[in-house]
């Protein structure tokens, strides 16, 4: 027999998972559990304020609410918890300030509040967590300066306040950056990207010995890059802003530098031949600059010249140079190496000297506004997006015969390919099924709710889905995509694949997340249907649409599914409805949809 909640005093764990159902709120018993050291009730649906009452598990060491659709403050009353090691309060709608409180939790080791709605300033009081090694507050909608008071958290390992309006100097204020941030001596990684930072960077900073990982991208930070950084520096991202000078010399000494990014800066002169002796150094952007001369020749390196302003980055994969290996393994983009055709360009694939296998996507010969803007749409996509349901891009280069982007390879192909194909789409069962729709609701969610700008796809489609050895959905072909700016209109001109479109282009071309979900809508009923389900939407559409058993709309190649996975089917086929709904505003949010999926 399941044990109660008073009986269960040193663990407590949300409702398992079984099918499409989750614990909706908290019990008010735990509340009452004096002796709790553990409270684990990460992804569910729990909604409304986190209740003030937790504040009376005064032994409790493990507070986990994450993942959840929790809103209004954090409660002052978690100060009271002073035993607490862990808070974990990520992907919540949680909003207004840290309460100061906070800075009472003497033992805490983690505290991780990121994707929320936060605001204000981040309190002083933080300066008091000794014990602190990770802190992150990234995507929420702090502002101000970053304060001073962050430099006396001595044992911080990672540090990360991305995405939010964090701004500075301010008169009193040298650099938006922290001075006093030199003095983390155990920091690992340090990700103050996509804020509004200005100044110059902080040589204290550069000078920090365990850092591994420096992410500055798209700030106004100006001046100088610092020649002091750390040696075994591995991820430097300065991207995006407006420094000046030349490339340090003493780069050089970076020997486990895997990814260097300093695309569109002010950056002039010549590239350090040295560069291209980094032995780990396997991606490399420094496009959108003033840079001139020739690019040192090396195993990083392609060697072509670059104009001042001209659009370049380094292609390379597992430390070699691709470019005339790609001509050489496609015969100069021979027909026969073709795999796919698309309205922006052909995809090929290239086997590489060591036995690694590329797609290689070479875009139209077009009217060069067009082909720009495909061309800087996936670089500008791509570049920003990690995510494991969508493809990778490896590295571009454009020159006068050839504008090029090399992506990971899938065997399989697209999802399209697989429907279409008798005994490929009986492999294809239910539980592979529901796995890809869950890839691609996942992929969607990242890139709608979890980057900065919001990056809206704009052709999801059968096609433009890929799947690998387990049957792990890759979202492809950001050629169409779009960065969503805030305080604009955000119209765009008519794309996509006809059968996915949203109704609504039909009247308006403003672009939102909308379109995306409608999209999905349609791709989730192909998946189930094992075809395109137009005359199952133009039924949904009718004016008096008659209910469909569930047998009708499921793909007849595929034996009947259990019981089990008939009724996640149904809900899923629910949820694929709404999505289609005429009104925009009343269909549902991929990170909505996503939280379903898990």
């Amino acid at each position: 027999m399941e044990p109660s909640i008073h009986q269960r005093q040193k663990f407590v764990y949300p409702s398992m998972h079984l099918g499409w159902y989750f614990l909706q709120e908290i019990p008010p018993d735990i509340c009452n559990l004096r002796n709790l050291t553990f409270l684990l009730l990460a992804r569910n649906q729990l909604t409304g304020p986190i209740p003030p009452a937790i504040g009376n598990l005064i032994s409790l060491q493990f507070l986990s609410l994450s993942q959840n659709n929790h809103t209004g403050a954090i409660p002052k009353s978690l100060g009271n918890l002073t035993n607490l090691i862990v808070l974990y309060l990520r992907e919540n709608q949680l909003s207004d300030s840290i309460p100061k409180e906070l800075g009472d939790l003497n033992f805490l080791t983690d505290m991780i509040i990121s994707q929320n709605q936060l605001n204000g300033s981040i309190p002083f009081s933080i300066g008091n967590l000794s014990n602190l090694r990770t802190l992150f507050l990234r995507e929420n909608q702090f502002s101000g300066t970053i304060p001073q008071e962050l430099g006396k958290l001595n044992k911080l390992v990672v540090l990360e306040l991305d995405h939010n309006q964090f701004s500075g100097p301010l008169p009193e204020v040298l650099c938006g950056i922290p001075l006093e941030i030199g003095n983390l001596t155990q920091l690992h990684a340090l990700d103050l990207s996509s804020n509004y930072l200005s100044g110059e960077i902080p040589r204290a900073v550069g000078k920090l010995a365990s850092m591994l990982k420096l992410d500055l991208h798209d700030n106004q930070l100006a001046g100088g890059i610092p020649q002091e950084l750390g040696l075994l520096m591995e991820f430097l991202d300065l991207s995006t802003n407006s420094l000046s000078g030349g490339i340090p010399f003493e780069f050089q000494n970076l020997q486990n530098l895997g990814t260097l990014n300093l695309s569109q800066n002010n950056l002039s002169g010549l590239i350090p031949k040295a560069l291209a002796e980094l032995p780990g150094l396997l991606h490399v952007n420094l496009s959108f600059n003033n840079l001139e001369g020739p690019i040192p020749s090396g195993r990083a390196f392609e060697d072509m010249e670059v104009k001042k302003g001209g659009l370049f980055a380094i292609c390379a994969f597992d430390g070699k140079a691709l470019y005339k290996e790609i001509l050489k393994s496609t015969e100069e983009f021979s027909e026969i190496f073709s795999i796919g055709k698309g309205g922006y360009g052909s995809v090929y694939r290239a086997q590489l000297p060591s036995g690694d296998v590329v797609a290689v996507k070479r875009l139209h010969n077009m009217p060069n506004v067009a082909k720009d803007r495909s061309f800087l749409n996936e670089i500008r996509a791509l570049t920003e997006i990690k995510h494991r349901n969508i493809v990778k891009l490896f590295g571009f280069c454009s020159n006068a015969q050839h504008s090029i982007l090399i992506y990971e390879y899938f065997e399989r192909g697209s999802l399209a390919k697989i429907l279409s194909m008798e005994e490929e789409a009986k492999e294809l069962d239910w539980q592979k099924r529901l796995k890809i729709i869950q890839g691609v609701a996942h992929a969607l969610s990242y890139m709608h709710h979890d980057c900065s700008p919001a990056i809206v796809h704009r052709d999801i489609s059968s096609n433009n889905i890929l799947l690998d050895p387990e049957y792990e959905a890759h979202v492809s072909d950001f050629g169409t995509s779009k960065c969503l700016q805030k305080d604009s209109s955000n119209w765009s001109s008519l794309v996509g694949t006809y059968g996915y479109v949203a109704p609504e282009f039909a009247y308006t071309m403003k672009v939102n997340e909308k379109c995306d979900v409608y999209s999905f809508g349609v791709l989730t009923m192909e998946v189930i249907k094992g075809k395109h389900p137009a005359d199952l939407i133009a039924h949904l559409m009718s004016s008096k649409p008659k209910e469909i058993e569930l047998r009708d709309m499921l793909d007849q190649r595929l034996l009947y599914p259990n019981q089990e996975i008939e009724k996640i089917l149904i809900s899923i086929h629910k949820l694929a409805r709404e999505c289609l709904h005429v009104d925009p505003q009343c269909r549902p949010t991929m990170l909505f949809i996503s939280r379903l999926a898990c």
